[in-house]
């Protein structure tokens, strides 16, 4: 039993790292409205 708590502090403790160091990463949830930002449309996607 106390193997599989260590296995999960050491998986959350390596999850919270790469977390922490990964960059912009957004855990909100989806965005409407203003916050939303879409990507456009590639040009030949859109003339078919």
């Amino acid at each position: 039993m106390w193997k599989i708590l260590a296995g999960f502090a050491v998986f959350a403790a390596a999850a919270i790292v790469l977390l922490m160091n990964g960059g912009d990463i957004d855990m909100s949830g989806e965005k409407h409205g203003a916050d939303a930002t879409h990507a456009p449309a590639a040009e030949g996607a859109a003339s078919q």
